[in-house]
């Protein structure tokens, strides 16, 4: 079971500012918007800024069943390509790195 609550009850103005839902399937709930942990301004459907620990997998659904076309290819053209490719190094803006809490720059 999942349960929400805020921290200031009077938070939200009106019920219909909620955007949380239980969801179609049994002991889920959705949201239709943006969701930030650390941040008050995501910019995609889930923003964290910290570390998250994940106790399972992370799916990245990509194998033969949702693709077509599927051929060897040329390797020589391939590393041919490789080294037109642009490669950089950088460092974190220090001012970047405080607000993400990055250490190794």
């Amino acid at each position: 079971n999942i349960s929400l609550q805020a921290s200031n009850p009077g938070q939200f103005e009106h019920d219909s500012d909620v955007l949380w839902q239980r969801g179609a399937a049994p002991e889920t709930i959705a949201y239709h918007g943006h969701v930030g942990i650390n941040t008050d301004a995501p910019d995609e459907a889930l923003v964290v800024c910290g570390n998250a620990k994940v106790m399972g997998r992370v799916m990245h659904p990509s194998d033969s069943r949702a693709k077509q076309n599927i051929r060897e290819v040329d390797t020589n053209e391939q590393l041919r390509r490789i080294t037109q490719m642009r490669l950089v190094e950088y460092d974190y803006k220090p001012e970047f790195a405080s607000v993400m809490g990055i250490k190794d720059t």
